[in-house]
């Protein structure tokens, strides 16, 4: 495994996704007290040669809360006990944040306006609305 695909069209090299770890927070005994199995994946944002402009420019505006100062995306995983687990964790989180965030946006919906029978069914119940009120008042 080279690359981390993200859909058909494109594909991430692991080069482009250094690794650290540290300790994982919270409880957890000696193994969290001991043991770095926290992950934490890097991602260059602006300067990945694996992105087109149109990509970029998407992943950007979509991901701009998650990025820090220098256009860098950061995914963090402790879930697991074990580091192999937790980097896992970190490249499905990835590819699914990248593959959300790629996908085209829906088209617009065109105005339409509504059917005879729509239009019918509208007025029906307003007439019965109304009759149902007038029922209630005093002769």
């Amino acid at each position: 495994m080279n690359a981390v695909r993200i859909n058909s069209r494109l594909d991430i090299p692991l080069v482009e996704l250094p690794f650290s770890f540290t300790r994982s927070p919270g409880p957890g005994g000696q193994n969290v007290n001991k043991l770095n199995t926290r992950a934490e994946l890097r991602f260059d944002l602006e300067h990945s040669p694996s992105l087109s402009p149109t990509q970029r420019q998407r992943l950007l505006t979509a991901l701009q809360s998650r990025l820090n100062r220098d256009g860098i995306l950061i995914i963090h995983s402790s879930r697991f006990r074990t580091q192999e687990r937790n980097k896992k964790d970190c490249i499905d989180k990835f590819t699914n944040l990248l593959e959300t965030h790629l996908r085209p946006p829906p088209p617009k919906r065109r105005p339409t306006r509504p059917g005879r029978t729509a239009i019918q069914k509208r007025l029906d119940g307003k007439k019965k609305t109304a009759q149902k009120k007038n029922l209630r008042q005093r002769p």
